[in-house]
């Protein structure tokens, strides 16, 4: 079956009587890209759980609202880092955690979780990554996981391509640094 676009998707979520399979087609294309995204930023699974669910419910109540200013991923995308952006926000202050608490909490959490690769070098660099600041590591995994485009990406954090550019290589930067204190080349 070929990929269903995202065209028609939005055709049938303009007619009432097919929003619901709309949503179910943006579901089934989406809710993984959703997932990863979140949980590139929010790190666990858990979490990232929160967050795909709650930027489903987001762009069910919003889709209508869709401009068409941007790719209908890129729009998802927006939601989908914001959202885990904010969550964040809310955890650390639920936990009544600091900025740098909040990052030592993950990075135990992390190396309690199976979910990612065992490899001793794959989670030295997942705990490089934990280790940026949140928005600093959504930028990062974007442009490296997925390599969304600057552009893209400026869509996403309303923000220049200049700015995200030096984002990534600050973060880069930052994890040559983590891999080299814990790795000899």
């Amino acid at each position: 079956m070929a990929e269903i676009s995202d065209e028609y998707i939005l055709s049938l979520f303009a007619n009432n009587k097919t929003q619901e399979q709309a949503f179910g087609l943006l579901l089934k294309k989406y809710q993984r890209f959703i997932y990863y995204n979140a949980r590139r930023i929010v790190v666990t699974h858990e979490d990232a759980n929160d967050v795909t669910q709650n930027v489903c419910i987001k762009f069910w109540k919003n889709l209508d609202k869709f401009r068409g200013d941007s790719s209908l991923k890129t729009w998802i995308s927006k939601i989908c880092t914001n959202e885990a952006l904010t969550f964040i926000e809310k955890k650390k202050k639920l936990l009544n955690l600091s900025d740098d608490s909040y990052t030592d909490f993950l990075v135990v959490t992390h190396a309690d979780d199976n979910f990612i690769s065992a490899s001793e070098i794959e989670q030295l660099l997942q705990e490089a990554i934990i280790k940026l600041p949140p928005k600093q590591r959504a930028v990062f995994t974007m442009r490296y996981y997925d390599e969304t485009p600057y552009a893209e990406m400026a869509q996403i954090f309303d923000t220049s391509e200049s700015a995200l550019k030096a984002s990534y290589h600050f973060a880069a930067e930052k994890i040559k640094k983590s891999l080299s204190e814990h790795l000899t080349f």
